[in-house]
């Protein structure tokens, strides 16, 4: 990747929305669940400097260690937290904290993951069929490709990546490891390109989008972990706290339109109030500098 798109890959998505909706004040604790190259996080604190506290949590050490350098100047008021948001609760009380101002999620993977070609997330490079957010991870998408029967393999495209030729994927997904094991990203997107007929390929996105997306969220359990991460956030605002969340795909993005929904609807105290009423989107100017932004949408609520 030329070094002016890793520059837009490591541009925070939709900067200005996130610090308006998470309208951060004096004394207060923010949450950055995705951490990642720490754009969200160091716009918040240019803003709030030590009036305000933040933990930043991720999967990936390679990322904590980059938000450390950047966060350099506001060491004394960030917790960094190597962990999965999905233990979100545990992580909170493991530091003593019960509750919080703000909570973000920037799900999907960050572009500090993308630029690494030995992650395996990136169907324009070529490197290990990887794909694990955590390095720590048993399960990586070379084994999911390799060891599971075609029909598993389909059901994982259609689910996760949507895929419209999910099983002509599978079946030659199959034929060819038999001949070989699928190893790395550049064998796997030539098999895809094989599966796709050549007309359904000439338009759209990329051909191998929607089958990375797929095993890299089953990889990952990514959409388990959004939804229990989300239900431990939404019990650790504190009232008047915002939960703000940036999904990169409709499943993702289904999954916080009803969680949201589903928690206005009981007009409690304790529940949430949505703030947008539909997701807000970058505006053209930014999908043109930060291309990474082009699918986000994002959804706010405040605890009440």
């Amino acid at each position: 990747m030329k070094t002016n798109e890793s520059k837009q890959y490591h541009t925070p998505v939709m900067l200005d929305e996130v610090v308006w909706l998470l309208n951060p004040r004096p004394g207060g604790i923010y949450i950055d669940c995705t951490l990642g190259s720490a754009g969200h996080s160091l716009s918040l604190l240019e803003l709030k400097g030590t009036q305000i506290q933040i933990i930043g949590i991720d999967k990936d050490k390679d990322a904590i260690l980059a938000a450390k350098e950047k966060l350099v100047p506001f060491t004394e008021v960030v917790t960094f937290i190597h962990g999965n948001f999905s233990k979100l609760k545990d992580i909170m009380g493991s530091i003593g904290i019960p509750h919080a101002d703000g909570i973000l999620f920037d799900l999907g993977v960050s572009g500090f993951q993308l630029d690494k070609t030995e992650r395996g997330f990136s169907y324009m490079k070529d490197g290990p069929l990887d794909m694990r957010m955590g390095q720590e991870g048993d399960l990586c998408a070379k084994d999911l490709v390799n060891n599971l029967s075609g029909k598993e393999i389909a059901e994982i495209l259609k689910t996760y990546g949507e895929e419209r030729w999910a099983a002509r994927i599978a079946r030659f997904i199959v034929e060819r490891r038999i001949k070989e094991p699928i190893v790395t990203t550049g064998q796997l997107v030539d098999v895809i390109k094989a599966a796709i007929p050549a007309g359904a390929r000439r338009t759209g996105p990329h051909p191998a989008r929607r089958t990375f997306q797929a095993l890299r969220i089953a990889v990952n359990h990514e959409l388990d972990n959004l939804r229990t991460g989300l239900n431990q956030a939404i019990n650790l605002l504190r009232t008047g706290g915002r939960l703000v969340v940036i999904s990169y795909h409709s499943l993702e993005d289904r999954i916080v339109k009803t969680t949201f929904l589903n928690e206005s609807r009981l007009k409690k105290q304790g529940s949430l109030k949505i703030l947008t009423k539909k997701p807000l989107i970058p505006c053209k100017e930014e999908i043109i500098s930060n291309p990474r932004s082009r699918s986000a949408k994002l959804r706010a609520a405040e605890k009440f």
